[in-house]
């Protein structure tokens, strides 16, 4: 692999992060803490003849609570589960079009292989209405987002 490729990606991986947390924070709230306790939500992952989508595709939270979200993926496709704005989803949603091979592994971002799980602990430290939605190309288009309503 040439040098300039490997520069190429190690940009566009550095321009993700930057999406998806500003300065060390992140759009959506902040890594929880796995010594403090956390009331657990599972959310499945699913695609089938209905479409593509997350059960539940709503989550209520109060401010200040930490969350630790199960994903499961039953689906027969790769998923992934990302936490944040929209804006900011649609911006690394855009990055993955052009990358959409990229793996995730983030404190609010998980790629979910077929009949896998994998967890996020999130602290919800903002209002508002948040998004989590799977943005390998196609994926979100066919359904595959939710909400997290923080009050």
């Amino acid at each position: 692999m040439k040098l300039t490729t490997l520069v190429a990606i190690a940009a566009t991986a550095f321009g993700i992060a930057a999406a998806q947390a500003h300065d060390g924070e992140f759009s959506a709230g902040r890594p929880g803490d796995p010594k403090k306790p956390a009331r657990t939500v599972t959310v499945i992952m699913q695609d089938d003849a209905n479409g593509m989508r997350y059960v539940p595709d709503r989550i209520d939270v109060k401010r200040g609570e930490q969350v630790r979200i199960v994903i499961e993926n039953k689906g027969a496709l790769k998923h992934e589960f990302t936490l944040a704005t929209m804006q900011d989803n649609k911006k690394h949603g855009a990055l993955m079009m052009k990358f959409p091979d990229m793996e995730h592994d983030d404190p609010n971002a998980k790629s979910v292989e077929p009949g896998k799980s994998a967890e996020i602990l999130w602290r919800f430290d903002k209002t508002g209405t948040f998004e989590f939605a799977c943005l390998i190309p196609g994926h979100y288009e066919a359904g595959m987002h939710g909400t997290a309503s923080v009050k």
